[in-house]
């Protein structure tokens, strides 16, 4: 951490512990836990699907290499891949609402995609997750529009 070389001790303390809660506050929002995830599930189904979408569970996964979430439409059960954590919160919510969107279309065709279009970062969120793949080694097909 740099601080100004004119920073008394006292200063610097403040400082610091200043920056840390910011860190922390900020580790929070880009790692929330399950039921940080749940609540913001239900957060997200209200402003952008109309609270159609009811997500029974919603959890980080370490088991998914190839995807950044799934969810289980018969029970409402909802996985987030943990290579999603400490990403932009943003693309969180992006990915959590592609899930939440499947519990009301199971495929990829045009009203799901009509669906997920209220959020305003879609295409900003998608773009962002290409990039991560594609520095990553992640290879998707060009006709899986699966994030």
């Amino acid at each position: 951490m740099l601080i100004p070389s004119r920073f008394s001790a006292d200063e610097e303390r403040a400082w610091v512990e200043a920056m840390m809660r910011k860190l922390e506050a900020g580790d929070k929002r880009r790692r929330p836990s399950d039921q940080q995830l749940l609540e913001r599930a239900v957060d997200l189904s209200a402003r952008y699907l109309g609270g159609l979408a009811v997500p029974v569970s919603i959890a980080w996964v370490k088991n998914q290499s190839s995807r950044w979430g799934s969810c289980t439409p018969a029970d409402g059960s909802i996985r987030i891949s943990v290579r999603v954590k400490g990403m932009p919160s943003w693309v969180l919510d992006y990915v959590i609402l592609h899930e939440l969107t499947h519990l009301l279309q199971p495929g990829h065709g045009h009203e799901f995609w009509s669906l997920l279009e209220s959020y305003p970062r879609t295409e900003r969120a998608r773009g962002f997750l290409e990039g991560v793949a594609a520095t990553t080694g992640l290879q998707r097909s060009d006709d899986d529009p699966e994030t």
